[in-house]
């Protein structure tokens, strides 16, 4: 499936009138409530289908249809049973609809809406909750997609594929406005709330700033992701929220019982210093389709194309290597490449020659097939001793998700896996389903984002160890147990959040006890550590239950993604499903009015619905466009839950761009002067003293030499003088070069001798920068 919004059996749009968004968040945890107003301003029936896509860790709990003028709401079923149900009322004329989850993936939900009367208005309600992820800089962040990019189906896979042109109108034109408003809650305190967005600004409705209010300002165009990035007070601190159950529902079950989330975002208190760790095997799988050729941002006039990004965070990467551990680099599309037959180790050679080789990579390899290249890498025996790390970027997504998903868990046990997701329609279903199964992190990069803070992140923890042991142990009063809802996390790394979700069973029979705790233990560096978080044994009364919803979500993609038919397993998803609202492979929500009504006359027909573009005067900010015409094209991004649209085509097994080099021309920009500095250090962290790393600082060769301090090699010298322009020229970017100074640092020590403290003092006078002695460990 290709297609986004409220579309018409032949895949054309019915026209949007407005959104309306209400967001409620807790910590990590955001409830959605999302109303979109569609009409048929044709004079004749169409039947409509609603597609739209979700996060992988958000779970769907409810759904309503006001269409034209009759109310349906939704009801759980097992899919046969829901399908056979849709079907017997559209024979009988009445309004229906069918909502499940898209074969292969988990992040598109497909719900068929029957019967859109002539000038009819179809009013769509939304319910679902959603787990939120930390960026790099601790702030929680909310999105609410704009797009989602076309699914690219794998040669010999079933299906059809992309695209074709789209009606336009001027941007700021568009007929459909968009509302947004928020709720926030922290028992920590918020700071402050931040958006690419224009803001109404915050207000605080407590005291002790543990609840505020924010929303979208009026007139906001919907031609970008809106993202609202919420800065919390102690963010790190472990927390626990008890959610009492569903009035109603069975005694024992996960919706009748309580339900305890457990919160942690640690900053582990030893953590190695970056870089230590000289082992591993690191592979960096690179999306090489067309689409990478699209800009990062196109509401930029200066952004970058994604396979530019991705050099650029590539070279960072390879010198951010320790010495003695092995790589390789592959690249993907409809076919694949590695620049060797198997991993090298890292050497001053192999740098040089990978680097050489990089400057030639495009996005030339036609479509997004990553399951073959995956088992190529597979196919090949881990190295003794040097753990396998695998980073993949992509902008793509994959009509295969769970087959890749199913591919990297089979292969768990040997890796890890580091995801990236370039774009605003990345995969949330591929990029954290891979992440997630074999123990990585996922990132996401949108905008104007620097894909390199978030890639050189997730390289230091691989280059870490990750806290192991992990075990809980409850303490509550007499008559109360807690039991795990699925396995919980295996690993935790620095910085990474983890969501732990119990029930809590029995009756309490204490009338002094009003608090129960949970004791986190975990192992790191041989170390012993332990957090014990209290909570209040009165749970929380919430009619939305999103903490028993993300639990059943949570076991639900434990029990679904084996892989396997358990019949044991599917059982247990089938009926955490129907009791939880939580649609699953197995389930669909059906709705149908029982009301009289008349059987649909005449033909179906349809009509285009206007995307946004920029006018003439637009700059010319990408060297070519993408020809996936919602997601890729300039500032042509569609609304939530719109569209891109689908066609047959002869040349689908490529998504090249649509323009040529000669049409939209891009000026060689020059290289940033961090990336400079960085192409000359050399794989054992120094740079030498040459005419490149002097054109940097500003000064000439001879210069640079002459005001050596004496007894220092030319070397020690130029690596010194680097070191201080990073922190004097690029400290904005320090989460990209931390590594880099790591090696740098460590050859120094090994080879600056005594004179360390002089060449730092005379580099400071030398640059006019006034770094620290401490920064060289002085």
């Amino acid at each position: 499936m290709t297609v986004c919004g409220l579309i018409t059996k032949s895949q054309e749009p019915v026209p949007l009138q407005s959104i309306s968004v209400d967001v409620a968040v807790q910590g990590f945890v955001a409830d959605v409530v999302s109303e979109l107003r569609y009409k048929n301003e044709e004079k004749a029936a169409v039947e409509v289908t609603f597609v739209f896509p979700l996060d992988d860790e958000a779970a769907v709990y409810a759904f309503e249809g006001l269409i034209g003028g009759t109310r349906i709401e939704a009801r759980i079923r097992e899919k046969k049973q829901a399908q056979q149900e849709y079907e017997d009322a559209l024979s009988e004329g009445r309004e229906a609809f069918l909502l499940e989850r898209e074969t292969n993936t988990s992040d598109i939900f497909i719900c068929s809406l029957g019967n859109l009367p002539p000038d009819g208005e179809a009013t769509l309600k939304l319910r679902y909750v959603q787990a939120l992820a930390p960026e790099p800089d601790g702030a929680v962040r909310f999105v609410l997609p704009a797009v989602l990019n076309p699914r690219y189906t794998p040669q010999g896979s079933e299906g059809d594929t992309v695209t074709k042109g789209i009606l336009r109108v001027p941007r700021g034109e568009l007929p459909y406005t968009l509302s947004l408003s928020a709720t926030l809650e922290s028992s920590h305190g918020i700071n402050r709330v931040e958006s690419k967005c224009t803001l109404v600004p915050l207000r605080f409705t407590a005291e002790d700033r543990t609840a505020a209010q924010v929303s979208l300002a009026e007139g906001h165009q919907f031609d970008r992701d809106v993202e609202l990035l919420i800065y919390y007070e102690e963010v790190h601190k472990p927390s626990a929220v008890l959610e009492a159950g569903k009035p109603g529902a069975a005694p024992g079950s996960l919706m009748g019982n309580p339900a305890l989330l457990v919160t942690l975002y640690p900053s582990l208190r030893c953590a190695s210093k970056p870089g230590l760790n000289t082992t591993g095997e690191f592979i960096f799988l690179l999306d090489r389709s067309g689409s990478m050729d699209c800009s990062t941002d196109y509401n930029s006039s200066d952004a970058p194309p994604r396979i530019q990004s991705a050099k650029e965070t590539l070279i960072l990467l390879l010198k951010s290597l320790p010495l003695g551990c092995y790589f390789n680099i592959y690249g993907f599309g409809s076919s694949y490449d590695s620049f060797y037959p198997q991993s090298v180790e890292y050497t001053q050679q192999t740098m040089s020659e990978s680097l050489q080789r990089m400057k030639d990579l495009e996005a030339d390899l036609g479509g997004t097939e990553i399951l073959e290249p995956l088992k190529a890498i597979y196919s090949q025996a881990g190295r003794e001793g040097h753990p396998r790390q695998l980073f993949v970027f992509t902008d793509g997504e994959v009509s295969n998700t769970d087959e890749v998903i199913a591919e990297v868990r089979r292969h768990s046990s040997s890796h890890r896996c580091f995801s990236f997701g370039i774009g605003e329609g990345a995969s949330t279903a591929l990029i954290k389903g891979i992440a997630r199964a074999a123990g990585g992190s996922a990132e996401f990069i949108t905008g104007k984002e620097r894909m390199q803070a978030k890639a050189l992140q997730s390289l230091k923890k691989a280059l870490q160890p990750v806290a192991t042991g992990i075990s809980l142990r409850w303490d509550l009063p007499s008559g109360l147990e807690a039991v795990l809802v699925g396995s919980g996390p295996q690993v935790i790394f620095e910085g990474q959040r983890s969501l732990i979700y119990a029930q809590i069973r029995g009756q309490h029979q204490s009338s002094g006890a009003s608090e129960g705790a949970v004791v986190l233990q975990y192992i790191f560096q041989d170390q012993t550590f332990t957090d014990t978080m209290k909570f209040p044994l009165q749970a929380q009364e919430r009619d939305r239950l999103p903490v028993h919803r993300l639990a059943a979500q949570a076991l639900l993609q434990e029990l679904d993604g084996t892989g396997e038919k358990d019949e044991e397993k599917q059982r247990q998803a089938l009926e955490t499903s129907l009791s939880s609202g939580v649609v699953c492979s197995q389930t669909a929500y059906v709705g149908v009015n029982t009301a009289l009504g008349q059987p649909v006359q005449g033909p179906l027909i349809h009509r285009d619905v206007p995307h946004a573009y920029y006018s003439a005067a637009m700059p010319q900010v990408m060297k070519k466009r993408c020809r996936r015409a919602a997601p890729c094209s300039a500032a042509q991004s569609a609304p939530i839950m719109m569209f891109s649209v689908k066609c047959k085509s002869a040349t689908l097994d490529s998504d090249q761009c649509l323009f040529s080099e000669a049409e939209v021309l891009t000026p060689k920009k020059e290289e940033p002067p961090l990336l400079r500095l960085v192409s000359l250090q050399n794989a054992d962290g120094s740079w030498v003293l040459d005419s490149g790393l002097a054109d940097l600082l500003g000064l000439s060769e001879a210069e640079i030499s002459s005001k050596a301090p004496g007894q220092v090699t030319p070397t020690v010298w130029a690596t010194v003088l680097a070191i201080l322009w990073l922190h004097s020229k690029a400290a904005e970017q320090s989460d990209e070069w931390q590594l880099l100074e790591a090696k740098a640092l460590r050859w120094l020590q090994g080879n600056a001798g005594s004179r360390l403290a002089d060449c730092v003092k005379t580099g400071n006078a030398v640059l006019g920068s006034t770094v620290s002695p401490q920064t060289f460990g002085l």
